[in-house]
């Protein structure tokens, strides 16, 4: 709370000293002219519900998620953040130096006062969950301290995540920060690598695909909200579970085992490792008559991959290759 607090006085001592400064410079005869604004501000978006206009890019970002730190650092935005936190994996290696020049504030995410400490004007995060009001962090409490935010778009979209909302991230997170021409030379790129990857999966039978996050008792498992639906349609195949209207969910094995799939495709993070989880699968007598267990056929991919930032369209081609 100390830290909290000094923020505040210094803020308030900043305030105090505007008046001053701004008579000091007109009695030494500067020019009253107002300074010259920022091409492409003031900037309006509506995030979640939420909408803000920015007079400025935020000079001070905080991320909190993967997929938001490498939307940033593929924007070349390190030198507007003040820290980072919560990494699923390790950050790709070409963003492998910019992440090193910006502070990791938390292994996991930061407590209110720690996200405080560094002094943040914007907070950046990747999941509903970086912004819990139990935890201090809501959007609405930081408001009030006067820092604006943002939730990427799959943390409150109403309708199945597809490459589009991918896109519409980029760009809003680019237009933000003033480097909206960045953003659409990514999703250019983007949109190349997909026409890529769809003209070689053309005429290909989709194969079903369950995907396997995590999970003993029941398995859980990717529904049809997420873009990991949208990434697995555009790589071939077909979601077994594209039913179930959330982005992730429990189902049980035997419904695994109804819907016959021909491939599993096992999300890699954590302390489990993809071997763990080929054995826990192979071994389970339950699955034992599931094709994609007969045939042993598995595809492999980071959670990282598997969510609305940069690493989508690429996530498509390799699973492609793998079906």
């Amino acid at each position: 709370m100390s830290r909290r607090h000094t923020g505040i006085r210094a803020l308030a001592a900043a305030t105090l000293l505007v008046p001053l400064a701004a008579c000091s410079s007109s009695q030494a005869g500067g020019d009253d002219k107002p300074a010259a604004k920022t091409a492409g501000f003031p900037y309006t978006v509506t995030n979640c519900g939420v909408k803000t206009t920015y007079d400025a890019p935020p000079e001070r970002a905080v991320t909190m998620n993967q997929h938001t730190t490498e939307v940033m650092l593929e924007l070349g935005l390190q030198d507007h953040m003040a820290g980072t936190a919560y990494l699923d994996d390790k950050v790709l290696p070409k963003y492998e130096k910019a992440y090193k020049s910006v502070p990791v504030i938390a292994k996991e995410y930061p407590s209110y006062e720690k996200l405080l400490s560094v002094n943040p004007d914007y907070v950046y995060g990747g999941y509903a969950s970086a912004f819990l009001a139990g935890d201090g962090r809501s959007r609405s409490a930081l408001a009030k301290s006067g820092i604006e935010s943002r939730l990427n778009v799959e943390g409150c979209a109403k309708d199945p995540v597809s490459m589009e909302d991918v896109y519409r991230e980029v760009r809003e997170v680019g237009s933000t920060f003033g480097v909206r021409a960045r953003a659409d030379k990514w999703v250019r790129g983007a949109e190349r690598e997909l026409a890529a990857t769809a003209e070689k999966s053309k005429g290909k039978k989709p194969l079903s695909v369950f995907v396997y996050d995590s999970g003993d008792k029941s398995a859980f498992t990717a529904g049809g909200r997420g873009i990991g639906n949208d990434i697995i349609k555009r790589a071939g195949g077909r979601n077994v579970f594209a039913d179930v209207d959330k982005s992730f969910s429990d189902a049980s094995w035997e419904s695994v085992v109804q819907r016959r799939p021909e491939v599993i495709l096992i999300l890699d993070y954590g302390a489990t490792s993809v071997a763990q989880k080929k054995k826990r699968l192979l071994d389970d007598p339950v699955l034992k008559d599931v094709p994609a267990i007969k045939n042993k056929r598995f595809a492999v991919l980071p959670l990282s991959d598997t969510v609305t930032g940069v690493r989508a369209p690429e996530a498509v081609r390799k699973l492609a290759a793998q079906l």
